[in-house]
């Protein structure tokens, strides 16, 4: 039961020990006997013990592996390859290939045993293609209608003559009530409504994205569509919130479509999320012995008319959790 889900010892032996009424060192026995258990690495109090339980088991105790975890594991993260094999007296080549096997263990052994189940996501709009013309439907798929009871407008079409004072009191309680139900289900269907409207003005915002793919979506902001349907932007922000729409492109969180531009040098701006995707495919396709610089990646972009600071290329490149340069580079492929 302290164990995680991630296969760590989340308690402290001292409070366990004292908890079952033994000594520390029967508690730090107790330990050892779960730690041999499988999967390698279970029951580790921190990453380091982890990864070494993991190397125990494979058999390379006191190899060059298991020293670099133990000693050098923030020398890893900041690939000071140079620093650890002075350190070691042992070539380059040899911490290369110690951390490639270090990069094949797993620092979650327990995740394997404690697989989250998957939520799947149900589209709110559909948009299909009809015509060569995009239509945007509501997916109305489960979602049962609200009526009113026929009993509580039974009670409010009967006449208030001969009616005891407590049976008018419930007439006017239900009458209210009744006044409240209609207001929610015309503030549901009037929500409802408005998605739609949305969604169509999104559609005719990002045709060539909804034809052609991530390459051609276009800068778009709250504002954009709220003037196009005459509406304020935080109605048109509500509505979007948590809200997903299947299209050509795939399953979207509505959200997606609004996002900032980026300058072009022959003046039309291009998407935010569109220049991201550059730098992503930038990073993807360099070298990784010599992977590009933010400096470079700059140069890049203007090649590809896309007016961006360096700032903003870091900015981006942080936002899609790709490393600094001097993390990137891969000295032995």
């Amino acid at each position: 039961g302290n164990i995680d889900d991630t296969g760590y010892l989340e308690a402290d032996l001292a409070v366990l020990a004292g908890e079952a009424n033994v000594s520390l060192d029967v508690m730090e026995d107790a330990l050892v006997l779960i730690q041999s258990f499988d999967p390698p690495g279970v029951a580790a109090r921190d990453i380091k013990e982890c990864l070494g339980l993991q190397l125990y088991a494979a058999g390379m105790k006191n190899s060059l592996a298991e020293k670099l975890v133990m000693e050098r594991l923030e020398d890893l993260n900041e690939r000071q390859f140079s620093k650890i094999s002075k350190t070691y007296g042992v070539d380059v080549e040899e911490v290369v290939e110690a951390i490639r096997i270090i990069r094949e263990l797993n620092p979650k052994p327990g995740l394997e045993f404690n697989k989250e189940d998957t939520h799947y996501i149900t589209p709110d709009l559909y948009v299909v293609k009809v015509d060569g013309e995009y239509q945007v439907y509501l997916n109305d798929d489960g979602i049962p209608k609200l009526r009113i009871n026929q009993y509580y407008k039974s009670i409010l079409k009967s006449k208030n003559e001969s009616k005891s004072e407590s049976q008018k009191v419930t007439k006017d309680y239900v009458e209210n009530k009744f006044r409240s139900a209609i207001w929610m289900i015309k503030s549901i269907e009037q929500r409802r409504q408005t998605m739609l409207k949305v969604g169509r003005s999104i559609c005719k915002f990002q045709r060539e994205f909804l034809d052609k793919g991530i390459s051609y979506l276009k800068p778009l902001i709250l504002r954009n569509v709220a003037d196009d349907i005459e509406m304020h932007e935080s109605t048109v922000s509500r509505v979007t919130t948590n809200k997903y729409i299947h299209t050509p492109q795939g399953l979207l969180d509505m959200k997606f479509f609004f996002h900032s531009a980026v300058g072009s040098y022959l003046g039309n701006d291009m998407s935010s999320v569109r220049v991201k995707e550059m730098i992503r495919q930038i990073c993807k396709d360099e070298d990784a012995g010599k992977p590009h610089t933010d400096d470079q990646i700059v140069k890049l972009l203007q090649s590809k008319d896309v007016k961006i600071a360096r700032r903003t290329v870091t900015k981006y490149r942080k936002e899609l959790h790709i490393l600094p340069t001097s993390k990137r580079r891969r000295l032995y492929l």
